[in-house]
């Protein structure tokens, strides 16, 4: 049953105890995360230099060697760009950046003519708009300073550390969200099962509980079959033999701009798991931050 669903007046405290929940943490590990991303981020900008001799020989030997470079090199721009914004520049195939941006690595099968062509043409456009007020060195052609380079490399990666940190961040208030239940769980008698060693949750004991659990569904009437990982799956002590256990999520959001979509994603799964084990599934989505009542 819908905990206070039917209770509005209560909800408005309820979500000012969740955003006050996520911001204590958020100003306690985000400034850590953030600068141990920003300095990995760093080495990473400062050999992408190295590699692309400082921005000078952005060639398809270079970017066919490095191909995780890519996305430095985005950045390196004036103004910075998509990556769907480089591959309409560019007039490349879509899957040659998404490859060398999702894999690091050249798509194995396509013909290295066509491939080196496209790679050239990335080139191009990079070195096109690449921002001489970061890359001063590349006004007149000289050679940068050891000071020039680490301060371009750093101005980099700051740009990189918004879209690395965010789900470092995100992430780690999860692990939090499951480490909270995990302390309630055992202050009232259950034990912890780590998963593996054939583990499901149809041989679960009462008062057990594990996280990161798979539990398989059937699709398209019988004919397909995935696996929905489940944050947190419970036997209650009071549980028979047979009986479903009960199901929670983690959910994290920090800020309002688009908490629906987690909802509406953990509602499809709910769905998917009613449509294959009766209306006894009890699902409960544990949000925390920035989640209010629309």
């Amino acid at each position: 049953m819908p905990v206070n669903a039917d209770k509005p007046h209560l909800w408005k405290p309820d979500i000012a105890q969740s955003v006050d929940f996520y911001n204590n943490w958020f100003m306690q590990f985000a400034p850590t995360a953030y600068r141990e991303t920003r300095l990995v981020t760093t080495q990473q900008v400062e050999s992408a230099l190295t590699w692309t001799a400082n921005l000078t020989d952005i060639t398809p030997a270079a970017l066919r060697q490095h191909p995780e470079v890519l996305p430095i090199l985005r950045m390196a721009t004036a103004p910075p760009i998509a990556h769907d914004r480089l591959i309409g520049l560019a007039g490349v195939s879509p899957n040659l950046v998404k490859i060398m941006e999702g894999k690091q690595q050249i798509p194995p099968r396509t013909n290295r003519a066509t491939v080196d062509a496209e790679l050239q043409k990335i080139g191009q456009i990079i070195m096109r708009l690449t921002n001489k007020d970061i890359f001063p060195w590349l006004e007149n052609g000289r050679e940068p300073s050891e000071a020039e380079i680490i301060r371009a490399a750093t101005i980099v990666a700051d740009r990189l550390c918004g879209a690395v940190s965010d789900p470092i961040i995100r992430n780690a208030q999860e692990q939090r969200q499951l480490a909270t239940i995990r302390q309630w769980l055992e202050q009232r008698g259950y034990s912890y099962i780590r998963r593996g060693a054939g583990l499901s949750f149809e041989t679960m004991q009462p008062g057990t509980f594990s996280f990161r659990l798979n539990i398989p569904v059937s699709l398209q009437s019988g004919s397909k079959q995935i696996n929905i990982p489940i944050d947190t799956v419970i036997m209650p002590l009071q549980s028979n033999r047979g009986d479903f256990p009960l199901l929670i999520e983690a959910k994290s959001a920090g800020d309002y701009t688009n908490p629906n979509k987690r909802r509406k994603e953990e509602a499809i799964k709910f769905a998917q798991l009613r449509s294959n084990y009766g209306s006894n599934v009890r699902y409960i989505l544990f949000l925390c931050g920035y989640f209010d009542r629309k």
